[in-house]
């Protein structure tokens, strides 16, 4: 067995640079390509992107009040409840349960 002559501490990136790196990739540089020429990893870089792809779907735009992540939010609820329904009519995806769903979404309020 071999021992390990190198600490495995993990290195520490600053904000500038991880907003410079993805502004590199952003422009349309292969992510392969930065990590080799900046000596970081691929996956590093993939993590940044999604943290940052995150952030602005959470994140409400300047000038957007939370009101109007509640009506996505809303609009959201109300397309998987209409596909739910478009599923149950459509004949050619109806099943044994089909009249239970049907009677359950056409005996609802509206």
């Amino acid at each position: 067995m071999s021992e390990k002559t190198s600490s495995n501490k993990r290195r520490k990136y600053d904000a500038d640079f991880k907003a410079e790196v993805l502004k590199m990739v952003a422009a349309g540089k292969p992510v392969m390509e930065v990590a080799q020429a900046l000596g970081i990893g691929e996956n590093i870089i993939y993590r940044w992107k999604s943290k940052q792809r995150q952030a602005s779907l959470v994140q409400p735009k300047a000038g957007q009040s939370v009101d109007v992540w509640q009506e996505v939010d809303q609009l959201r609820e109300k397309l998987r409840q209409t596909e739910l329904e478009r599923d149950i009519l459509d004949p050619m995806l109806t099943h044994v349960c089909w009249s239970k769903k049907a009677l359950a979404i056409f005996s609802r309020a509206t």
